[in-house]
């Protein structure tokens, strides 16, 4: 049987009241009696009810996480850094995982605010494209990943990490360099494509508008639009990626093609998952301090709720990690 306050009580020679005072470290019992008590508490193994906190407080010290695919690099890459943050916190954090429906999507946060969780934090940017007015009305303050569109969301600065990428082709004297974009999240995909037209223009290079193409932000995609670009009549020499995960079919693309990376074809990819180091080669990526990103989705979580606010949105900077995928221009 789990170890009550009643027992503790007894063991202590105390009321109960007196041990919910003491467990909560409350200034109107003595220092002594509260050490004590809470030593017995400890060495009895007692564990407080999480239920009867929530009732007591009006919080559940939980925390939901809603993604679509948990395997895909950058979602458990968030998830795992949001889960050790939270810790930190002393929240513990609920997995929800739904399909690419909308009405599964809210169905997702529904169940999570039946389990009457303090705040939502959502890192897959591909969920709730049409469900942002009813997130909201949520109750709790849900927060969002890369979404700088959305009233409470935190995200890396997508247009200069672009640009740095795109900059590193242009200093190996790249000039014909692809832009794949991911169209699992628009707004991700448009601003890297604005930084990379960003850092052409200032070099005095027109883009070429077939070298623009537009993927889905998977693998299979990535490998799809790489063979779009090879069988071009001038292909890229160079190959901006809208993620890790596109890069890796775009490094198959150009295997199968008997070609080689960097010595034919350098690319580069986006976020810096644990995916990239172990690509071959190596994946030259920029990099989204996600362990930044979960503290500050936290710390919005919580404001908030104590402060009320009306928005917040914080943009970081995330820096260009290189390594054997890109090369000088052949």
């Amino acid at each position: 049987m789990p170890v009550s306050m009643k027992d503790i009580a007894e063991a202590a020679g105390v009321t109960e009241s007196t041990v919910s005072r003491a467990l909560a470290d409350s200034p109107r019992i003595n220092p002594n009696t509260r050490h004590r008590i809470q030593r017995i508490s400890k060495e009895m193994g007692y564990i407080p009810s999480a239920i009867a906190r929530g009732l007591a407080t009006n919080r559940t010290s939980t925390l939901g996480v809603v993604v679509m695919d948990p395997l895909e690099a950058f979602n458990a890459g968030m998830v795992i850094a949001i889960n050790r943050n939270a810790c930190g916190y002393g929240y513990s954090v609920i997995l929800s995982i739904c399909d690419p429906d909308p009405e599964r999507e809210m169905s997702a946060i529904r169940l999570l605010l039946q389990q009457r969780v303090d705040a939502i934090i959502v890192p897959d940017p591909h969920i709730a494209d049409s469900a942002l007015p009813q997130l909201e009305q949520m109750g709790v303050p849900v927060i969002l990943i890369n979404r700088s569109s959305y009233a409470f969301s935190v995200g890396t600065d997508s247009v200069d990490g672009a640009r740095q990428a795109t900059e590193h082709l242009l200093n190996l004297n790249h000039r014909r360099i692809a832009y794949i974009g991911g169209t699992r999240s628009a707004e991700e995909s448009l601003e890297r494509q604005k930084g990379y037209l960003q850092a052409l223009q200032a070099r005095g290079i027109p883009p070429d508008p077939l070298l623009i193409v537009q993927g889905d932000g998977w693998r299979g995609g990535g490998k799809e639009c790489m063979e779009q670009l090879l069988a071009l009549p001038q292909p890229p020499t160079a190959v901006f990626c809208f993620n890790d995960v596109t890069a890796a079919g775009v490094l198959q693309a150009i295997h199968n093609a008997a070609l080689r990376v960097p010595e034919d074809v350098s690319v580069v990819g986006f976020d810096d998952t644990s995916l990239a180091s172990c690509l071959v080669p190596p994946l030259t990526t920029f990099a989204q301090p996600m362990d930044a990103l979960a503290r500050l989705a936290l710390r919005t979580a919580f404001d908030p709720l104590a402060e009320h606010e009306t928005s917040t949105r914080v943009i970081l900077s995330g820096k260009l990690v290189v390594r054997e995928s890109t090369g000088p221009c052949p």
